[in-house]
């Protein structure tokens, strides 16, 4: 694998735990300003900026674990931009403490601006 792509999964796995974590500040960091996103919760809807994804880390955490897992992650460069598709586990624990895993694939859009790559784009199905 080379370097760009191991940098590429990397910072998708930072993004993946600041969503976990509800770090604000780290998804802010990582994402561009002017991001967007098809996901379930936009019921279908192409959702641009920052604002929509805020609302959901503003939502107290459960103070349960959680846990996302890439699995065969793929990393495809073109220039300045690059692909990241993967199918994504989560564990976590229900209301009875219960372990339970979740999937979606996800498909994640990295452009470099200024040297620096920032997330443009994603697309999550469930």
């Amino acid at each position: 694998m080379s370097e760009q792509s191991t940098e590429l999964l990397d910072l998708s796995r930072q993004l993946l735990k600041a969503i976990e974590t509800q770090n604000w500040e780290q998804y802010t960091l990582l994402c561009d300003a002017d991001l967007t996103a098809f996901e379930p919760e936009a019921r279908g809807h192409l959702v641009q900026g920052l604002d929509f994804h805020h609302f959901y880390f503003k939502l107290s955490g459960s103070g349960k674990p959680r846990q996302s897992t890439m699995i065969d992650p793929r990393v495809q460069v073109f220039g300045e931009t690059a692909l990241v598709t993967y199918v994504r586990l989560t564990q976590s624990l229900d209301d009875n403490g219960t372990p339970q895993t979740s999937a979606c694939e996800e498909t994640r859009i990295w452009h470099r601006k200024n040297g620096q790559w920032k997330h443009v784009h994603f697309h999550r199905s469930v």
